[in-house]
């Protein structure tokens, strides 16, 4: 029985994951803009964001699988953290000096590749570390870690332009404002930072018997028996995984909607803007990212909420009725005409993404065996990326096309999506345990 961890090692074992969301927020509110600034039409938005899907798709997997074959000095999932936060690091600070399109998306394709090097062995890293009634309140706090850096890096480039007197104009197509190039600097060091307090903190347990560890891996080394391995892992998932599945699917579509499409849409359907690279539109995209932030916020003070309810109330039930909640907000962004009315709507969306970091590996640790712990982790993450790959091969069209280039409807179909969502979580075959 893994011993229960106080609140303060719950806290530092997921600290880590406050600086890659700094990361990600910094991508989520300013890739679009950055994309249309460069010269990007509308209609291609989902397509150029096409590579945080791939690459998720691709490195989860594998660095789950590795890592559960890893141990070394520093342990089995920290080395991963090492790496991955190197590489976010530099690429972030390279982001916002892209001088072309092709630029920036090739950045965004080493960013994300990097980030989810970091990233995916976190998730294994509270299951590896805590018991199963403390899980629960594992990944609430890890939570609360994503809001706060969610929250601070999302309105970022907004602060330092209205409190800090930093410039916010583009100087035109092609160019991106100082506000946003400082921004991505700052998320540079608070992502190193926060990572390495995680991996100078935290102990690792090592493998019950090192010995037939190493064996295991002697025998199991080489591309063509890992490959396999992994592959019969996805045809062995637990039935509960595979329930799971169809949530995210739904879920994780929703919010690529969301992502890709909210900032041009609220710069063109609140504040009227016509063209890319206007003031009006750099100004209707900086409220998009205060949006953002206000829905993490939100998510920050959810994930408070909880860590206790999680003692009492199943995260099947929580997550059910804060998807919903994130439905309705999405949703509701077709009838607002009033840029601080959209709260209302983010308030929506932030309990939902409250639930969606937490709930779902809540439900998924317990039914995975403790040696696949990074492979499975890393295979469910296919559920988030596969829905995300759908939308931007086809919601360009749906746009341009369907929508007539009001990107507005986009968001609204990730309503949608999330309501779909809400209804699948209640097949899912789970028994709570409560916690002491």
């Amino acid at each position: 029985m893994k011993p229960s961890l106080s609140f303060l090692k719950i806290w530092q074992l997921s600290f880590g994951f406050m600086g890659i969301q700094f990361g990600w927020g910094l991508q989520m509110a300013n890739m679009s803009p950055i994309y249309e600034m460069l010269g990007a039409k509308e209609g291609d938005l989902a397509l150029l964001w096409i590579a945080a899907p791939l690459t998720g798709l691709v490195v989860q997997p594998i660095v789950g699988h590795f890592s559960d074959r890893t141990w070394n000095s520093l342990g089995r999932r920290k080395p991963y953290f090492l790496v991955g936060a190197l590489l976010s690091t530099l690429a972030l600070i390279a982001m916002p000096n892209s001088a072309a399109l092709w630029m920036a998306v090739g950045l965004l394709w080493i960013l994300d590749a990097s980030i989810n090097i970091t990233m995916e062995p976190f998730r294994a890293f509270v299951a590896d570390l805590l018991p199963e009634a403390q899980r629960p309140m594992g990944f609430s706090v890890q939570t609360v870690l994503i809001g706060i850096g969610a929250v601070v890096s999302s309105s970022l480039p907004w602060v330092l332009a209205n409190w800090f007197g930093v410039t916010s104009e583009t100087g035109g197509l092609g160019k991106i404002p100082q506000s946003v190039r400082l921004a991505f600097y700052i998320g540079a060091a608070v992502l190193f930072v926060c990572v390495m307090v995680t991996i100078l903190t935290t102990k690792e347990y090592p493998p019950a018997d090192i010995e037939a560890f190493k064996r295991l891996k002697a025998e199991k080394s080489g591309f063509g028996t890992n490959l396999r391995e992994i592959l019969g892992s996805i045809g062995a998932m637990p039935a509960r995984m595979k329930q799971l599945a169809w949530v995210q699917l739904f879920t994780w579509g929703g919010l690529f909607c969301m992502w890709t499409y909210f900032g041009p849409a609220i710069a063109r359907y609140i504040f009227g803007a016509v063209e890319a690279g206007t003031p009006l539109y750099t100004e209707g995209t900086e409220w998009g990212g205060v949006c953002f932030s206000i829905y993490n916020g939100v998510a920050l003070v959810m994930a408070f909420v909880l860590i206790g309810l999680v003692h009492k109330v199943s995260p099947k039930t929580i997550h059910s009725v804060g998807l919903l909640c994130g439905a309705l907000g999405l949703l509701s962004v077709l009838v607002i005409r009033n840029k601080y009315a959209l709260f209302v709507s983010m308030a929506g969306v932030g309990i939902a993404w409250a639930c969606i970091l937490a709930m779902p590996y809540a439900m998924l640790a317990g039914c995975l065996p403790e040696e696949k712990m990074g492979t499975y982790m890393g295979v469910f993450n296919f559920f988030i990326v596969i829905p995300q790959v759908i939308v931007a091969l086809g919601s360009g069209w749906l746009v341009t096309h369907l929508f007539r280039n009001q990107s507005v409807y986009a968001v609204a179909l990730g309503g949608v999506l999330m309501g779909i969502a809400a209804l699948l979580v209640r097949r899912v075959d789970y028994e709570h345990q409560p916690s002491a």
